[in-house]
């Protein structure tokens, strides 16, 4: 399928509804989603706590394109490809370690953190070391969390940075360390494990763990019983010193709101996962009842800070079908397991929602495979955010339609 042809499906796309066929199943789609979307937009990649010192990295893989971050000895982190100036080659695994240089696994180039060529066996002179660094890509840090964005030109970042900055820096993450992480492997397009990241009216049937704490039934409350539970949370956290937005620019939404009666953190019954709060002892967040503070980035993840840790959620592209979905849990850095928490009861509200979710997205696939298949409408308001998704994701793809094309013109 080629661009005149996926820009025709974006163009029959009818307003307030799911997608064609096609953008969800065709095999080009793929190519088509990593280029103009995954390859020019920010991405999260984790939490500086993930690299505490200088030589630690963290290396993860945006659609085909390994990177690595690297905390340097000047305590700056930089990211940059993970592919060997030589031929190519991977240089470092995915997943976090530490070393006192990026060595090529492959003929032993070895770069220094600051991705400079420090060493090329054996190549002779007129060969220049300068000339074969490593090639970089933006890093942005905000509040302890990191994100890389692999275009040249980056979509501008400041306001978001500023905002979340603002919301996230009381739960002080740089203090924090990542007590799990899980991968599941999702036979679904990627936009349909995002289309159902991006919405709650699923939650009663199909998550009655998350039910249990997230205010999934709030909207079956009167307009007056809504405002009065509104108020009054934005009332208690300005008392704490506390944030609340919301804040939104075109492609993220960041927002802090109250989670069920009686509810503290994200766990089955409601109560605390972890005995030490997120933040200093003294801090705003206090005994930890501070709802939670969300936070989404398109294409890619939406991540809940509550009073006593953090959960990420990454969903990326492998494969037409195929979306890899990592999670990440933050704790305290002070936090002991079997001490301040028990490991299974604090993944256990999410990697139940994970696991049901993934079925979820999977029979969504089945059905939207089929040739009986026909976009149907949102429901509104409890698909907002999916409709919100969906319109940037189509806004953007034929931004990148018409741009190709313009340059058609002009090279002919």
């Amino acid at each position: 399928m080629n661009l005149d042809a996926i820009g025709a499906l974006l163009e029959q796309r009818k307003p307030g509804f799911s997608l064609p066929g096609a953008l969800y199943n065709d095999p080009a789609m793929f190519e088509f989603d990593l280029a103009a979307i995954h390859n020019r937009h920010w991405i999260m990649a984790g939490f500086e706590a993930e690299l505490p010192e200088p030589g630690c990295t963290l290396a993860l893989t945006i659609g085909r394109s390994p990177v690595v971050l690297v905390r340097g000895r000047d305590d700056v982190v930089r990211g940059f490809f993970n592919s060997c100036r030589h031929r190519g080659a991977q240089i470092c695994a995915n997943g976090t370690g530490r070393r006192p240089r990026l060595v090529c696994p492959y003929h032993q180039w070895a770069y220094d953190l600051d991705g400079r060529l420090a060493h090329a066996p054996q190549m002779a002179a007129p060969f220049d070391p300068d000339q074969f660094g490593l090639r970089p890509v933006h890093v942005r840090a905000v509040a302890g969390t990191l994100y890389v964005c692999l275009a040249e030109t980056p979509p501008a970042f400041d306001a978001f940075g500023e905002a979340l900055e603002t919301l996230l820096a009381p739960h002080d993450l740089r203090n924090g360390r990542v007590a799990h992480q899980s991968v599941l492997v999702e036979r679904a397009n990627w936009k349909l494990v995002m289309e159902n990241a991006r919405e709650c009216y699923h939650c009663s049937a199909g998550h009655p763990e998350l039910s249990v704490t997230f205010p999934v039934k709030r909207r079956s409350l009167t307009i007056e019983e809504q405002t009065r539970t509104i108020e009054g949370f934005r009332e208690r956290m300005a008392a704490r010193g506390l944030e609340n937005g919301p804040e939104e620019g075109p492609w993220w939404q960041a927002a802090r709101f109250s989670l069920n009666p009686g509810c503290v953190s994200f766990s089955l019954d409601g109560g605390r996962c972890v005995s030490r709060t997120m933040g200093p002892p003294e801090g705003r967040l206090g005994d930890g009842d501070v709802g939670t503070l969300r936070w989404a980035v398109d294409p890619h993840c939406f991540v809940h800070a509550v009073g006593d840790h953090v959960f990420m959620f990454s969903a990326m592209p492998t494969g037409p079908m195929e979306t890899v979905v990592t999670s990440k849990w933050l704790v305290h850095k002070d936090a002991v397991e079997g001490v301040d928490y028990d490991l299974e009861a604090l993944i256990a509200m999410w990697s139940r929602t994970n696991d049901q979710d993934l079925l979820l997205a999977e029979n969504n696939q089945a059905g939207v495979s089929s040739v009986g298949y026909v976009p149907g409408p949102y429901c509104m308001p409890a698909e907002q955010f999916v409709l919100r998704f969906v319109n940037w994701y189509c806004d953007t793809a034929k931004s990148y339609v018409q741009e190709h094309r313009k340059r058609a013109r002009h090279a002919a």
